[in-house]
């Protein structure tokens, strides 16, 4: 008889896989308030019977991180990141259970694709060796953090600025792939919010020429900044143009060609917010606005942002009160822990893996400026965040068949050179 392995174990439990998932979808984590303890609870349960250590860490009580270490052969360590938390929902719109719910081949509920469906595919990787008596080739860390969704601190920064996590590569079960596309995403894009005030001077609706208004002067200010800056061409390094490429490929379907490569040879300008006024017979005397500015990495950001500081400059009665800013990162595309990601999840999707740029940011720039080469990986649905979310059950056990088949993958990439 053929001995079982890790793999097999995964194809031979898979309804095991699908009742985990159905009881971490059952433990409401929506964020806010974003309470994790019944979750993590639930996890350390799962956990208890096998040879793993376990610590929990928590500056926020209510939000607690676990970390699970199962010893390997060699000294490298690959990190598993998964969030407990989740968008919040109305259950009156759905038309299934939010709190988890199976409907002939797929599983429903809030957080089944993004992403207690991928953190149940990690969580299952710790059975598929344990149970099989396979030794995994190097030691595998698990962080199962809380407050993703909000960006709060409470989550991974904190094991990050607690130095809790030393590893040799990272993967975060975030869903990278949509219909008949899948990829692994290797990049974010940096970023630049601004919040624009605007001041004129009142005066009657009816006579606004004796008046200025601010709302008028806070649009021509944004016209200004799109105007300069929405079809500059960036600086992108060179290194950098095969995950371009790629990436154009991958959102060539979704949003043209054209439009794919806008959004990585140019800034991304989006008007989130904007207000002002007090009545409609009144030339309003103040307005804001808050604008979302997206870099594509490689690209210097500060330097972005002082080209539009003095843009703002020459904009009468316009001023910056707040910004918050990030450069992008990326991966080398043929980094090995980059090719042991996408090489386990061709194998197991037997279709071209896209290595890709995130339109956002998120978890894996924190990780990848502490040091730890990190990617996004999960199959799963375009219903993130949406209502009847969903995670096909195949999605689900292809999951976990990619994440017990990651370390070997890397350690055959480590093979073939050095990092």
């Amino acid at each position: 008889m053929t001995p079982e392995t890790p793999a097999t174990f995964v194809r031979d439990h898979r309804d095991e896989l699908v009742d985990l998932t159905l009881e971490l979808l059952a433990l409401e984590t929506a964020n806010p308030p974003g309470d994790t303890r019944e979750i993590v609870d639930r996890i350390e349960r799962y956990v208890d019977p096998y040879p793993v250590a376990v610590e929990r860490v928590a500056v926020d009580p209510a939000k607690p991180n676990l970390l699970v270490r199962l010893p390997g052969e060699n000294d490298e360590t690959i990190l598993y990141n998964g969030h407990t938390d989740t968008v919040p929902f109305d259950a009156e719109v759905w038309s299934h259970d939010p709190l988890g719910e199976r409907v002939d081949d797929r599983l429903y509920g809030r957080g089944a694709t993004d992403m207690k469906g991928p953190l149940a595919a990690m969580l299952f990787v710790i059975p598929a060796f344990v149970e099989t008596g396979t030794t995994p080739p190097v030691d595998l860390l698990f962080a199962f953090v809380s407050d993703e969704e909000v960006g709060g601190d409470a989550g991974l920064p904190a094991l990050v600025d607690g130095d809790f996590l030393e590893a040799d590569g990272c993967v975060i079960g975030e869903p990278t792939c949509e219909e008949g596309r899948h990829s692994v995403t290797v990049a974010d894009r940096g970023s630049i919010w601004l919040t624009l005030a605007a001041s004129g001077e009142s005066a009657h609706g009816s006579r606004p020429m004796l008046g200025e208004n601010a709302i008028d002067r806070l649009y021509e200010a944004i016209r200004t900044l799109r105007a300069r800056f929405g079809t500059r061409e960036l600086n992108v390094p060179p290194e950098l143009e095969p995950i371009i490429q790629e990436s154009v490929e991958y959102y060539t379907p979704t949003m043209g060609a054209d439009g794919a490569r806008e959004l990585f040879a140019s800034p991304s300008i989006n008007l989130g917010t904007i207000e002002g006024g007090e009545a409609i017979n009144s030339v309003p005397q103040s307005a804001r606005a808050e604008i979302d500015i997206r870099l594509t990495a490689g690209v210097g950001t500060p330097a972005v942002l002082s080209d539009i500081r003095n843009c703002v400059a020459d904009c009468a009665g316009i001023t910056i009160t707040d910004v918050s800013w990030s450069v992008g990162t990326a991966e080398s595309i043929d980094d090995p822990f980059v090719e042991a990601v996408a090489s386990s999840a061709h194998a197991v999707a037997g279709e071209r893996i896209y290595r890709r740029s995130a339109t956002g940011g998120g978890d894996a720039k924190r990780l990848r400026n502490a040091g730890i080469p990190t990617v996004e990986f999960a199959f799963g649905t375009d219903t993130v965040h949406g209502v009847d979310e969903y995670i096909p059950v195949d999605a689900l056990v292809d999951n976990a068949l990619v994440y017990v088949g990651l370390p070997r993958a890397f350690t055959e990439e480590l093979g073939e050179g050095t990092r």
